[in-house]
């Protein structure tokens, strides 16, 4: 299974740093736990229009940058709350049903367009709380990494 994270708006400083560390680390870490790729793409914030014309626009680049058989997770303020247990054990189970393409998608700071969430066949909430786009990118990030290290019983992640 390869993991991709689709991401609108450009980041830069520590916030890119911790992303790039973790996506790192997924993909040396990946390869004993049957994850091959991960990676991490990066799409231009719609510009203009209204609140919906925007959402929507955003929608369909990430529905263009998803590819066709894969499984969507995106990541919403509405979406489902869970552990970091959970969350590693719904990652094994992506794997285990042989899922070619896991995808977390993170929209831009107008949130997901209906297009997008009608597609998703999980949306996930980081955070009963509002944060900063580059931070949830990277808490994304380092979750996948953590799901990967509670998977593989390493001491990373310690209960």
């Amino acid at each position: 299974m390869d993991i991709t994270i689709l991401a609108v708006g450009r980041l830069k400083g520590p916030e890119q740093e911790l992303c790039e560390r973790y996506v790192s680390r997924v993909k040396a870490m990946g390869r004993s736990l049957g994850i091959g790729d991960c990676r991490l793409v990066v799409l231009n914030e719609g510009r203009g229009g209204s609140l919906k014309a925007r959402q929507s626009a955003e929608a369909l680049a990430l529905l263009q940058k998803a590819p066709d058989k894969s499984v969507l997770v995106a990541l919403d303020e509405h979406g489902k709350d869970m552990t970091s247990q959970s969350f590693s054990k719904r990652i094994t189970r992506f794997r285990d049903e042989s899922v070619g393409q896991l995808v977390f998608v993170l929209g831009g700071p107008d949130g997901h367009g209906p297009e997008l969430l009608q597609r998703a066949a999980l949306k996930l909430s980081l955070s009963p709380m509002t944060m900063p786009h580059g931070l949830a990118r990277a808490v994304c990030c380092e979750q996948i990494y953590r799901a990967l290290t509670i998977l593989a019983n390493h001491p990373y992640h310690r209960e």
